[in-house]
């Protein structure tokens, strides 16, 4: 269950999101699009408890959310494979985890590279495979497919498909075409979440 009542939240005097209301299902992926500047990426923060909602209530109950920021966000003086595993507790025991999530994403011959030694695109696909890797039963990506090329773009977005057959996936993307591939629904949320 998820469920989002009459959310509202500004920065300053500026009114970002006002009276912002959904329910969804249980699992599957829903695409949010809306333009530049709408909010999208604030109500991923809202969602993971980064920012706290002026009015209003986000209800779920799902114990642990994986987020997939707009940058990659990755830690500079850590391998690929260190990055990953940070989020499982920095353990040797946990590097093959770790392993099998770059892999997952097509990272399976530079776990030993640092950020600097990666493309935008890989550095965004380390993050993905550190979502993936925390396990939260709520994913939240956020823009996940920037930087990527045809050919990788497709392999994610069949692996977050799969994904989504037994969690809730929420996706921000400002390409039509990716969410008609990924999502059982599309939020124009430009559209609703402005009174």
């Amino acid at each position: 269950m998820f469920k989002i009542d009459n959310l509202s939240f500004s920065y300053g005097n500026e009114k970002i999101i006002d009276r912002f209301s959904i329910e969804l299902d249980g699992n599957g992926i829903y695409a949010i699009m809306g333009p530049s500047g709408c909010g999208k990426s604030t109500l991923f923060s809202l969602i993971c408890g980064l920012l706290k909602p002026d009015d209003g209530s986000i209800v779920h109950d799902y114990k642990k959310v994986s987020y997939a920021f707009q940058e990659p966000r990755l830690i500079p003086h850590m391998t690929a494979a260190e990055n990953v595993n940070f989020v499982l507790g920095g353990k040797k025991s946990t590097l093959e985890e770790a392993k099998k999530a770059l892999q997952a994403v097509g990272l399976g011959s530079d776990f030993e590279k640092y950020p600097s030694e990666l493309s935008g695109g890989m550095q965004k696909r380390v993050a993905l495979a550190r979502a993936l890797a925390f396990d939260g039963d709520l994913l939240l990506l956020d823009e996940p497919f920037t930087g990527l090329d045809e050919e990788t773009k497709e392999d994610i977005i069949e692996l977050i498909k799969e994904i989504g057959k037994s969690k809730l996936i929420l996706m921000i993307t400002h390409d039509g075409a990716e969410a008609e591939k990924c999502a059982k629904k599309i939020i124009l949320f430009n559209e609703i979440n402005r009174s």
